[in-house]
């Protein structure tokens, strides 16, 4: 670990939003939807001016877009607040909204409201005076009584023409205005749904790849972890036997052992701690770790190593047989006086990687069980730290010895 390095503070945690290119998405498909809906009507019922009407319905469409992102600038504001916050802001937020988009309605409609009448009016013989009011002009001699005065609240005078329709008052325009902010706005608060149910969706991603985050931390401290009880393991058994030789006077054997104990931790601290190794780096550090042992028994340690040349790329953890085959060199090598061999091997079996650690000794003698069960732990928790459940580990005396096998995913790197 390298302690020189002072830890970074953590970064400021960037607010979760929806892409503008999605939410632009969201209001043209609600927008287009109207539009079409509303075209379709108007060709169905056959109204006239289709042509003209078309046309002003696209400028109110994209109206309609432009003022639904000012309501999504005024949203955002509460985009990380209670849900109760964001209903509420969406309910106000939109009403300006919807009053603005019913005035551009009612100024982009106003000379086509006004030739319809106009219309309608030739058709049926009416006419308009200069007040505005919509009248039918009575057949010669005939007259009526009909309210004087600019409001109508003058005495009754004759007259020669029939009031049909009044003049468009002032809160007319207003009435027309809020009649087609109302309908804008329900189509609002359906967009705002929409926008909320977006966020959401971005949340709920963002805090599963914040979880997978942490768990991917926490698996890689528990990897850390787990392959550094297995470096003071080593190093404490290695000092113990190089110990040993020097008070026996066989410093020349010391000194070879020395050189090849920095040849293997050159190797096993080359990767990192919880990266994967190439399996044929694994069986040489292995090979590193027995000639080490070699120097203490030169006459009793026999090694054996059997990797099929297509498994050399294999991917296994770093120094994931480091504890088995110390195990077999204490219990089996150590425990006897007589040539004992150390066979490490692998194979594949159904897109499977089998590695196999095994001595002909005298399997664990008693008392051994406590140490011996660490380093079988320790290679098991790796495994599944690393795997998951999808490993096979068996670790039993056989006839002969004893043998310990593990079966993990094969895994290549890729090219």
């Amino acid at each position: 670990m390298d302690l020189s390095r002072t830890p970074e503070a953590p970064a400021k945690k960037a607010p979760i939003t929806v892409p503008f290119r999605t939410v632009l998405v969201s209001m043209v498909v609600l927008w287009g939807t109207y539009f079409t809906l509303i075209t379709l009507r108007s060709y169905i019922l056959d109204f006239e001016l289709f042509t003209e009407m078309a046309y002003r319905r696209v400028l109110v469409t994209l109206a309609g877009i432009g003022l639904t992102i000012v309501l999504w600038a005024l949203l955002r504001m509460v985009d990380r607040q209670a849900l109760w916050i964001k209903i509420g802001a969406a309910i106000v937020f939109a009403v300006p909204v919807a009053v603005a988009i019913g005035h551009i309605n009612q100024y982009a409609f106003a000379d086509i409201s006004e030739q319809m009448e106009q219309k309608f009016a030739e058709e049926r013989g009416f006419r308009f005076d200069d007040e505005g009011n919509l009248l039918y002009d009575l057949p010669e001699g005939v007259q009526v009584k009909a309210p004087s005065g600019p409001d109508g609240s003058g005495p009754p005078q004759l007259s020669e023409s029939l009031i049909i329709a009044p003049a468009a008052m002032r809160d007319d325009d207003w009435k027309t205005v809020l009649e087609i902010a109302l309908g804008r706005y329900f189509l609002l608060l359906a967009w705002a749904s929409t926008y909320f149910a977006l966020l959401a969706g971005y949340q709920a991603r963002a805090a599963e790849r914040r979880e997978q985050q942490f768990r991917s931390a926490a698996k890689a401290a528990e990897l850390r972890s787990l392959r550094y009880q297995v470096n003071p393991h080593f190093l404490f058994n290695t000092l113990n036997s190089l110990s040993a030789l020097v008070i026996t006077g066989k410093t020349e054997r010391a000194e070879r052992m020395i050189q090849t104990i920095s040849r293997f931790y050159r190797h096993s601290l080359a990767d990192e701690p919880t990266s994967d190794v190439a399996l044929k780096d694994e069986f040489d550090l292995q090979q590193l770790y027995l000639d080490i042992e070699a120097v203490r028994f030169p006459e009793r340690l026999v090694c054996n190593f059997e990797l099929p040349e297509d498994l050399e790329d294999a991917r296994v953890p770093g120094m994931i047989l480091q504890p088995l085959v110390e195990n077999s060199v204490k219990y089996a090598v150590s425990a006897v006086s007589r040539p004992v061999t150390i066979t490490v091997a692998a194979r594949e079996e159904f897109d499977r990687l089998v590695i196999s650690v095994s001595d002909d000794g005298p399997g664990v003698p008693e008392g051994a069980l406590h140490g011996f069960g660490i380093g079988l732990a320790n290679v098991r928790d790796r495994l599944e730290a690393r795997f998951g459940s999808d490993i096979g580990f068996t670790s039993a005396p056989v006839p002969g010895g004893y043998r310990t096998e593990m079966r993990i995913p094969l895994s290549r790197p890729i090219n």
